[in-house]
């Protein structure tokens, strides 16, 4: 085996960066750099079981001067505060409906408009449509939709070839029957579809008890908080005509008289009596001389949204309730000035619009809180020791960045204390489990280095006591609420899009499992990981694999499982985690890494496959490293051959989208895909949410090579 390095030169950690010290998202920096580093080259994949010191001294020092300059990355793009922030990107539909709010608003004059534009032109495929991730097989219907009307507000002509090629594109796939109710709703803001075919959400929901069959705290936290603004939008019904020269009618080939505005037909009967139910809100909304509560509906529904408000203007962190919100107050007659408009406006600005050379993308969420934890976890497998600087700036963010304040959470998890964290700059309202335990896991490997060890072994105290309390029946944790389970409200008419629950998953269970392994907690001598154990079992495939809830997709999930069995001491020995790593091994590519396509969601016989990433290949290899024996140093070894020598400027590049947000099934959880109930929706993911997240690409493989390091030392 030959592994070459730069000769008579120590590892070199320097490298290139967009930003270093500012509070802005990292974005992967281009392959051509001014700097010059150490260069871990090629070592040879046809490698015995078993290595020869020798061999195993030249693995070493290639990992070494890898792992050094990926630290050097992490050092040079840490913020002042020791926060680090990915550019999160995701599809068009976030800039476009912000076109479409600004016009409904009467906003002309926003610095950024025509940089924002200028990224939905980007994204154009060449077919003409727009797609929800990097690489899908074919374009969305809603986002193509969202994107035409942006464009066309912004001035962009019909007869323009991109114009054209959008259109033909929309046509050809169905027209706006196909569109789902937010691009309906969309639509209906500006005069372009009726409000009586859109389904309502009558802001009386507000009334119902927690115990009744289906009320707001029903939905998932970010499905209740888009609902609650919406709820003002739908019993308004505001309507801001486009102007002769910007309507739509080239969409109507067949005139608006003609066009099908039906809703997709029910298909349980649940569905079935949802849908008489929508026929009735919608005669009683339009037609009803007189609504006793509807006034009073309407300024609770106004009040819930406002009390939510995040310090830096946001709703819950993320995109849509954030923009339903400035509509459906402003519909509600709070002006541009008012305050809460005010900063829900200036919120749009940076950090959350990310310039780019093709223009300023405005991101759906950001993730400085789930970067951070990820990096010094990362930073820790590295071998870095907690006295460093930039740890110990990462662990005071951390620490300052537990939440003190209640939430949602505490509907179904009463009497428990606050102690979460949240993913983003600002989402006091709905910390997460996952952000949570992850920031606890790195809490605990640096707790020797801690500056004020008092105060962190109460925010550790804290932080569990909140794990615990959010732990669901099935002894599982979901992502932001206990027992987010009632598939009832999945069957409303309004529910066609993403997921609208939020049950316990694999993977958010298995970052849980792993932090209290880190605590000393197994299944030995602590019953609740031996339950959570006993539900990740339960919860593997026939083929040895775990589905990834919020990540692509069984990669993510085996990737995160195995190690989180290994701290909770299950024997890695079992047929069961044999199983998990031969299948591991099994889709491992020619080139040594690992992928797969976010199709997967959707064509299970894509298990696994995929163009090859940085990010999924460190999840594959921490899945393998966890068994802990020799057995697979090939495929580990093939894998880090791939890592090696892919690194860039300390980093690594992908373009393809390893992030899940909505797999599109509606209820939040796995799903046979045949079933009937499953949402209408293809490869491309039309009711789905992919992410690509800057800094995947960055923190696994760091986690896998520091793992692989200790491996084969």
């Amino acid at each position: 085996m030959t592994i070459n390095t730069t000769p008579g030169n120590a590892p070199q950690a320097q490298c290139s960066a967009d930003r270093m010290g500012v509070p802005h998202p990292v974005e992967a920096p281009s392959s051509e750099s001014a700097h010059s580093q150490g260069s871990a080259q090629s070592f040879s994949s046809h490698l015995k079981h078993s290595l020869s010191d020798a061999e195993r001294d030249q693995l070493n020092s290639a990992l070494r001067i890898a792992i050094d300059n990926s630290v050097g990355w992490l050092r040079h793009n840490q913020t002042e505060r020791g926060y680090w922030a990915g550019f999160l990107k995701t599809n068009s539909c976030i800039e476009s409906e912000w076109v479409i709010a600004m016009y409904f608003l009467g906003i002309d004059d926003d610095p950024k408009y025509a940089e924002v534009v200028k990224t939905i032109l980007h994204e154009q495929r060449q077919d003409g449509s727009w797609g929800v991730y990097y690489g899908a097989p074919n374009g969305d219907i809603n986002a193509t939709v969202e994107s035409y009307v942006a464009l066309k507000i912004a001035g962009h002509p019909a007869d323009a070839p991109y114009m054209q090629a959008a259109r033909q594109w929309i046509l050809s796939r169905g027209g706006l029957k196909k569109i789902r109710v937010f691009t309906r709703f969309w639509l209906a803001l500006i005069g372009e579809w009726p409000w009586e075919a859109c389904p309502n959400l009558p802001p009386e929901i507000i009334f119902l008890p927690n115990w009744f069959p289906i009320n707001i705290y029903k939905f998932a936290s970010w499905g209740r908080a888009t609902i609650m603004s919406l709820c003002l939008v739908s019993a308004n019904r505001p309507v801001k005509k486009l102007p002769p020269e910007k309507r739509l009618d080239e969409l109507f080939p067949q005139g608006r008289r003609l066009q099908d505005y039906s809703l997709p037909a029910p298909t349980t009967p649940w569905g079935h009596f949802f849908a008489w139910a929508d026929k009735i809100l919608g005669a009683y909304t339009s037609k009803a001389p007189y609504k006793p509560l509807r006034n009073l509906a309407l300024k609770l529904c106004a009040h819930w949204v406002i009390e939510r408000q995040e310090d830096d203007g946001c709703w819950a962190g993320i995109q849509p309730p954030w923009i339903y919100a400035l509509v459906g107050l402003y519909t509600q007659g709070y002006s541009l000035k008012h305050p809460v408009m005010k900063s829900g406006l200036e919120a749009f600005n940076e950090p959350w619009a990310f310039k780019t050379e093709h223009g300023t993308y405005l991101q759906c969420c950001t993730s400085p809180v789930w970067d951070t934890v990820l990096s010094l976890v990362a930073l820790n497998d590295c071998g870095v020791d907690g006295h460093d600087p930039m740890v110990q700036k990462a662990l005071r963010y951390t620490l300052d960045e537990q939440i003190s304040r209640g939430g949602d959470w505490q509907v179904n998890s009463p009497h428990t204390e606050p102690g979460g964290w949240a993913f983003e700059y600002e989402n006091d309202c709905y910390p997460d489990v996952d952000d949570s335990a992850v920031a606890l896991l790195a809490l605990l490997r640096y707790r020797p280095a801690a500056p004020n060890l008092t105060e962190l072994d109460l925010a550790l105290k804290r932080g569990f006591h909140w794990l615990k309390a959010l732990r669901s029946a099935n002894h599982a944790w979901g992502a932001f609420d206990k027992d987010n389970t009632c598939d009832l409200v999945c069957q409303i008419p309004f529910c066609d899009f993403g997921e609208v629950l939020d049950p316990p998953s694999a993977d958010v269970t298995a970052h849980v499992i792993e932090a209290m392994g880190a605590a000393g907690q197994n299944m030995h001598n602590n019953l609740t990981v031996r339950q959570a154990v006993d539900y990740l079992h339960s919860e593997q495939e026939d083929d040895g694999s775990w589905f990834g809830r919020w990540g692509v997709n069984y990669i993510y999930g085996t990737g995160l499982v195995l190690p989180a069995l290994k701290a909770a001491d299950v024997n890695m020995d079992s047929d069961w985690i044999i199983k998990a790593a031969d299948w591991l091994v099994s889709c491992q590519h020619e080139d040594g890494g690992w992928g797969e396509t976010c199709a997967s969601y959707m064509n299970t016989s894509l298990k696994g496959t995929g163009p090859t990433t940085p990010s999924q290949t460190g999840w594959a290899l921490m899945g393998l490293l966890a068994l802990g024996n020799h057995a697979y140093d090939k495929a580990i070894m093939r894998g880090l051959n791939y890592l090696i020598n892919t690194q860039k400027n300390g980093t690594w590049e992908q373009k393809e989208y390893t992030g899940t947000g909505f797999p599109g099934y509606g209820a939040g959880a796995r799903t046979e895909i045949k079933q009937e109930n499953v949402l209408d929706q293809g490869e491309e993911l039309c009711r789905g949410f992919m992410l690509n997240y800057a800094m995947y690409r960055h923190y696994f493989p760091m986690m896998a090579m520091g793992r692989a390091l200790k491996h084969f030392s």
